[in-house]
C-alpha cells in the first residue's frame, strides 16, 4: 500500500475525530476501508491500551506497519499528528482571546457531550461485533459484558487509572474464562 494512502487515511481521522478519533478510527479502517475486522480493531485496541502513548496512535501504528511495514507505521503516525499540532496550536491562540467568552464556552462544553456520544456509540459497535459471535457460549458473552462494565465504571465514572483497573480485571477476567472455558 502507498505510504501517501495511509498518511492521507490517518491525516483524515485525525482532523475528523479531533478530541475523539476512536469512534472515526473504527468506521473508516473496519467499514469504509476494511482494512481490519471488528475483531481484529478490538485486538489493536486492546494491545494499544496497554501500550504507552496516545492510543490512537498506537493503532495507528500497528496498521501502518501491517500494511506498509516500518514506513507505514511511521506515515501512519505523521498522519495522525501533524494536522491536530497545528490545530492544537490555533485553538490556543483562539482560546486566549476568547476563552472568557460564554458562548465560547457553551461550545466546549457541546462538543464535549458529542465526543461521548461518539465514544459510547463505538463501544456499542465493538461489543455487538464481539459478543456476536454464535460460537461463544451465552455464559461467557455474559461474563464478558459485566467485564466491559465494570471496566467502564472503573475508568469512567469512578476515574480509576488504566494500570490499577487492568490490574483488577485481567486477573479477575483470565480466571472466569478458565473457569468458563472455550468451545470446541
Amino acid at each position: 500500500m502507498p505510504l501517501s494512502t495511509i498518511f492521507l487515511v490517518f491525516s483524515k481521522l485525525a482532523l475528523m475525530g479531533f478530541g475523539g478519533v476512536m469512534p472515526f478510527a473504527y468506521r473508516a479502517l473496519v467499514e469504509q476501508h476494511k482494512w481490519l475486522t471488528a475483531e481484529e480493531f478490538a485486538k489493536y485496541l486492546a494491545t494499544s491500551q496497554i501500550l504507552p502513548g496516545p492510543t490512537i496512535c498506537n493503532v495507528a501504528l500497528m496498521v501502518g506497519n501491517r500494511y506498509a511495514g516500518t514506513g507505514g507505521a511511521l506515515a501512519a503516525l505523521a498522519g495522525m499528528v501533524a494536522g491536530p499540532f497545528l490545530v492544537v496550536i490555533a485553538l490556543g491562540v483562539v482560546y486566549q482571546r476568547f476563552g472568557e467568552v460564554e458562548m465560547f464556552r457553551h461550545a466546549i462544553r457541546g462538543m464535549a457531550a458529542v465526543a461521548a456520544g461518539l465514544i459510547l456509540a463505538t463501544a456499542v459497535k465493538m461489543a455487538k461485533a464481539m459478543f456476536g459471535k454464535a460460537d461463544w457460549r451465552a455464559h461467557r458473552t455474559q461474563l464478558q459484558a459485566v467485564l466491559l462494565v465494570l471496566a467502564f465504571i472503573g475508568l469512567g465514572l469512578l476515574q480509576w487509572q488504566l494500570a490499577l483497573v487492568f490490574c483488577v480485571l485481567a486477573p479477575l477476567g483470565t480466571g472466569a474464562t478458565y473457569l468458563v472455558g472455550e468451545k470446541k
